[in-house]
């Protein structure tokens, strides 16, 4: 049984794309706020890691719950040296993450963490690199329009329009998306999970 510890529709979706169809989708109500001098990959890795866990105490009270399972978790961070841009709550900061990363090269950070029925954490993290072109005012103001970027790690989301703000990626695009699809698959049938 695989249990996928996120609320994002993109991450199980990529996962419906490798043929992998979680059991059950259980959200992970975790405070997110970055802490102070905590790197991009560490906080990645911590948010992962406490989305796991919290899931991982939550399955036993679950109606369908009790039973052994995988729990997959994953969190997908922007970072621009060592600042983590947010996720954009609004315009104004998706307005300002995309003034921020234009004509800039940013990485694209996931921490996949996954619990094993008996109660191992296995971890991994996937870094792309992603270089944005150098955008006009009316390119930032058309994409802000869209709304995609709202509720999306450092305002924009490569699979919609901001494909075409888009220079050049580096490494994993499923990454960018919000779960890097080797990486996680390798993880899941390393731990046992589809035997």
């Amino acid at each position: 049984m695989l249990v996928l510890a996120s609320e994002s529709p993109r991450r199980a979706a990529l996962l419906g794309q490798a043929g992998i169809i979680p059991d059950f989708i259980l959200p992970a109500a975790i405070d997110e706020s970055v802490r102070k001098a905590e790197q991009p990959r560490l906080h990645a890795l911590r948010l992962a890691t406490e989305k796991a866990r919290k899931v991982q105490g939550d399955w036993p009270s679950h109606p369908r719950g009790g039973k052994p399972a995988f729990i997959l978790a994953a969190d997908t961070v922007v970072a621009l040296g060592r600042r983590v841009l947010p996720k954009a709550g609004d315009d104004a900061e998706v307005r300002a993450c995309l003034a921020m990363l234009s004509g800039r090269r940013h990485q694209v950070i996931t921490a996949v963490a996954l619990v094993t029925p008996d109660g191992k954490l296995r971890t991994r993290v996937a870094t792309t690199r992603v270089s944005v072109l150098r955008l006009t005012q009316a390119q930032i103001e058309d994409y802000v329009q869209s709304r995609e970027g709202v509720g999306k790690a450092g305002g924009y989301a490569i699979q919609g329009r901001a494909e075409m703000l888009i220079k050049e990626i580096s490494g994993s695009y499923s990454n960018v998306v919000g779960l890097p699809l080797a990486l996680t698959t390798a993880l899941l049938a390393g731990c046992g999970h589809g035997r």
